[in-house]
């Protein structure tokens, strides 16, 4: 439940896995809006990245509560203690409103926190903040974890790894445009020509570690089984053999 097969090493491996292989931007294209709209200035970029890595990874960790212990398969089981009978009873269908909310929730305490402590970044985020509630990539990372069946670790490595990889993507591309405000540029692709253009280099540069795998669990424990083998001379040996 905690930990499940992974090993430290296999943890590793879905971090660098989460940020670059399966980047959320460049390789499913999820939050392109925020993405494009706030990546004018490598500062903005940097708060709005800095803040989509907090809320993917708390509300990552709480959906996976939501699920692991109200709507999943038999994840009532707990009320069983108080004398429950929830063999009937399945919520799985209220799983996204949930999870939805759990974000809206932990948006809006971010929000409050960020107007609160840093007025100028509050400013420039303007509406794009309380948008991250629908950022489909917050979203789709929670429901990802879910469908992979990630245990609480694993769970928690890979929110937070997309969220890195979502922040990684949209700092490379502000500071090109930065760069690209002060270049020459063909007068027909300034703004969001060029800005697609750019997106779609990088996405090509980081499809090429497509089809690498570093998150499968290796930490099975091998069992051992008994074999009988016959030899030349009809004598049976006794030999032990690893199952995989």
């Amino acid at each position: 439940m905690w930990m499940g097969d992974y090993t430290l090493i296999n943890l590793f491996g879905l971090m660098i896995q989460a940020i670059f292989i399966e980047n959320f931007l460049l390789a499913n294209f999820l939050g392109i809006c925020t993405y494009l709209a706030c990546s004018s200035r490598l500062t903005t970029a940097n708060g709005l990245g800095m803040a989509v890595v907090i809320v993917l990874t708390v509300s990552g960790v709480l959906n996976w509560f939501v699920h692991q212990f109200v709507t999943g398969n038999g994840a009532l089981f707990w009320l069983q203690y108080l004398g429950i009978n929830t063999s009937g009873i399945d919520l799985n269908f209220l799983e996204f409103l949930l999870f939805i909310a759990v974000i809206a929730a932990f948006v809006q305490m971010l929000e409050i926190v960020i107007e609160r402590f840093s007025p100028s970044l509050y400013m420039s985020l303007g509406l794009y903040l309380p948008l991250i509630t629908v950022n489909c990539a917050i979203l789709g990372a929670c429901l990802f974890a879910v469908t992979r069946s990630y245990p609480f670790l694993p769970n928690l490595v890979y929110v937070f790894g997309s969220g890195v990889g979502w922040w990684l993507a949209i700092a490379l591309l502000a500071a090109i445009r930065e760069k690209l405000a002060v270049s020459k540029v063909l007068p027909s692709l300034k703004g969001i020509g060029i800005t697609f253009m750019m997106s779609g280099l990088m996405s090509l540069t980081f499809s090429g570690f497509t089809g690498i795998k570093l998150a499968n669990p290796t930490g099975v424990k091998v069992e051992k089984l008994p074999v009988t083998i016959s030899s030349s001379s009809g004598s049976d040996l006794l030999r032990e053999r690893s199952d995989y």
